[in-house]
């Protein structure tokens, strides 16, 4: 064998000896119990460990139902919009494009929910902040028009609906409410 051969094969052989070594301890560990388990259950609804939180999040569906009944009130008044739901996080659950609806409604929804969600209030009252704060206009990521809605569980937001597209913010935020009043049904 060449030289070249016989390096390949030795680190071949070596990296299957360090995987199954490392195999053998880490099920070694976890059967004698020196790996920590995690137990994050639950003691008068509350977490058995300090270091975990609960919190509530929107379904899929129940996203999917928000969305599509704040779409449906803006088609009943014939306005085409576009609708996001977002998670507490921010990130976005589902977006609904209606038929028509501009480019730049997709973008504004998602933003407005967005908004609405970090701030726990429509996005309508959150634009009337600026005139104390204006620069809260330039935090990335959001949209101070009127247009998005909180959806909260125990006072608390979990989620936030953002609609974009109709002639004003009010409409857009009657559309969103809609969608948020749909959960509750």
């Amino acid at each position: 064998m060449n030289t070249r051969t016989r390096v390949l094969t030795g680190t071949a052989l070596a990296v299957a000896l360090g995987a199954g070594t490392f195999g053998a301890v880490s099920a070694s560990a976890a059967q004698t119990g020196t790996v920590p388990a995690v137990a994050a259950a639950k003691k008068d609804g509350q977490p058995a460990d300090k270091n975990f939180t609960t919190t509530t999040h929107l379904t899929i569906d129940a996203a999917t139902r928000a969305a599509q009944a704040a779409l449906e009130a803006a088609q009943k008044e014939n306005q085409k919009v576009t609708v996001a739901v977002v998670d507490r996080n921010g990130n976005t659950i589902v977006t609904l494009r209606g038929d028509g609806a501009g480019p730049q409604s997709y973008e504004s929804a998602q933003r407005k929910a967005y908004t609405a969600v970090s701030w726990n209030a429509p996005t309508s009252v959150l634009a009337g902040r600026l005139a104390q704060a204006p620069n809260l206009k330039d935090i990335p990521g959001t949209l101070f028009l009127g247009g998005g809605t909180p959806v909260q569980a125990n006072g608390a937001p979990v989620a936030g609906i953002g609609v974009a597209g109709a002639p004003s913010g009010d409409l857009d935020e009657k559309f969103a409410k809609a969608g948020a009043d749909a959960l509750a049904e």
